[in-house]
């Protein structure tokens, strides 16, 4: 009789672990490791959040992963929960094909659940496979969003021929699915004119109601497409949509890459951002930004530039970095960007240790927005620190500063080799009003907003918080998130008092 009794505990607890791998029967307590409702979030050791994660990297300690193995997310908020789903990627190991599902209460401590699917989907695989391609062995760069009651998540598949791959939509009643294909939303074909990248999906639903999925990677930039607000399909089936984003210098020379777009509307501003990176994975992945009054743009650089012309844009308000003492940073592209209840954005994107920059940790971290609408992101994680205000007697100090100024250059893939690590400098504020930098100027502090004006005319404003020092793990310091009169995003984080 005991023996009969453990086999169908061992039976049954192979029955809940199979159905948390494939993230079936959502709302069952089964589902998903019941630590993540037990687990008191004051008790997890942030300082275990490590750059490089040997130990756990591979496949058999899935349930581990935790931030870890994570590229191109893609966050949504339900009620008080995040989830997070990403490419099939992970340091050293064999992956499972079906998109990466993960949840957090916090932003910061985050809970392996499972895959979307049980393997490449069906309808994606049956495409490239009906124009003579082989799928890969892995989906890429999701997107997920909510339509009512109806959880969207597009997947990307690429193939083994250059110009065919596609981007599909499963859909859901809980963000942990089952999931059901609804179909292909819009494909590239290689024997096709418009030479588009059926990869790196995102969606906006504008003002008016309508929506659109904006898209593409490498040779032909990125496209906008409208979709069936009802099936979140495509409106026009085997329409490819039209191109809004390129890059390139005068002459059309095309210049490098760019890809992993994700847009967003600002209320306060009443304007479309389109965010987009640029480059190479492993060298200079960067992430810019434009803006536009209409969601079908022009969309608009920082220098009132259309970004459909053949130049590089700025401003760029995330690329490789280092501050002293540290490996730094790359690979920092491909974002997310979500907000909270309270309307704070956010952006997700991976992050590779310069130390091995294979290995892949979620990083998210805090937008704000400048006065005229731009915005700058935090030089730090987001790591929950309490946001008391900071009064001008604290900016006194010694400080790192990192300026992202990329030049424009040849982006072409033989010719980037290195991230190209942008490294921190010294600054120090003075409690009379002045600071050093190359040379003496001053600043001025209007909570939250630190002006500092160069002895050269230029102006610098950030804001000011207080954030987590993960370098030198310090729970809290001032960091502050920049940006100059030319559009140059602008690091601060405060290393001693004076």
């Amino acid at each position: 009789m005991s023996n009969k009794k453990s086999l169908v505990t061992l039976i049954l607890f192979w029955t809940i672990l199979t159905s948390v791998i494939s993230c079936k029967k959502a709302d069952s307590v089964n589902n998903e490791p019941q630590d993540i409702n037990d687990t008191i979030v004051d008790e997890f050791d942030i300082s275990s959040i490590t750059d490089t994660y040997p130990d756990v990297a591979s496949i058999d300690q899935v349930f581990s992963w935790g931030p870890y193995n994570v590229h191109d997310p893609s966050v949504i908020k339900v009620g008080d929960t995040y989830y997070c789903y990403s490419t099939d990627a992970a340091y050293g190991t064999a992956v499972q094909p079906g998109l990466q599902i993960r949840k957090s209460n916090d932003l910061i401590q985050w809970y392996f659940m499972g895959w979307v699917f049980d393997g490449l989907p069906d309808r994606g695989s049956e495409f490239i496979t009906t124009f003579g391609g082989v799928p890969n062995q892995g989906l890429w760069a999701p997107y997920i969003m909510k339509v009512g009651d109806e959880y969207r998540l597009y997947y990307s598949l690429a193939s083994d021929l250059p110009r065919l791959s596609v981007i599909g939509l499963a859909t859901s009643l809980q963000p942990l699915g089952p999931w059901t294909e609804q179909g292909v939303v819009v494909s590239s074909l290689n024997n096709s004119d418009v030479h588009t990248n059926a990869i790196d999906p995102t969606v906006l639903i504008d003002k008016s109601g309508r929506y659109w999925m904006y898209y593409g990677s490498s040779w032909d930039g990125i496209y906008i497409l409208e979709l069936n607000q009802e099936t979140g399909l495509a409106l026009n089936s085997g329409d490819k949509g039209v191109r809004i984003a390129h890059r390139g210098f005068t002459g059309n020379t095309i210049n490098g890459n760019i890809e992993g777009a994700e847009i967003i509307y600002n209320p306060d501003f009443d304007k479309y951002y389109l965010f987009i990176s640029y480059d190479w994975l492993e060298t200079k992945y960067n992430v810019r930004v434009a803006r536009s009054l209409s969601p079908q743009g022009p969309f608009l650089d920082f220098n009132g530039n259309d970004i459909n012309d053949y130049r590089d844009n700025g401003p760029m308000i995330i690329a490789p970095y280092k501050f002293n003492g540290h490996s730094g940073w790359q690979g920092v592209a491909h974002p997310s960007v979500y907000s909270d209840d309270n309307g704070q954005f956010y952006i997700a994107h991976q992050g590779r240790p310069g130390i091995d920059n294979y290995y892949m940790v979620l990083h998210n971290r805090k937008i704000h927005w400048t006065p005229d609408g731009w915005p700058v992101v935090s030089p730090e994680r987001f790591a929950g620190v309490s946001q008391e205000d900071v009064i001008a007697d604290e900016l006194t100090g010694e400080y790192e500063r990192i300026e992202l100024n990329y030049t424009v250059v040849p982006g072409f893939a033989e010719t980037q080799v290195s991230p190209d690590f942008q490294t921190a400098t010294s600054l120090t504020i003075n409690a009379d009003g002045s600071f050093i930098d190359e040379g003496e100027s001053q600043w001025e502090y209007n909570s939250p907003w630190l002006s500092l004006y160069q002895n050269t005319g230029i102006t610098e404003r950030y804001f000011v918080e207080r954030g987590r020092d993960w370098e030198n793990n310090i729970n809290s310091t001032i960091i502050m998130s920049g940006m100059d009169d030319n559009g140059k995003a602008i690091y601060l984080k405060k290393i001693t008092d004076k």
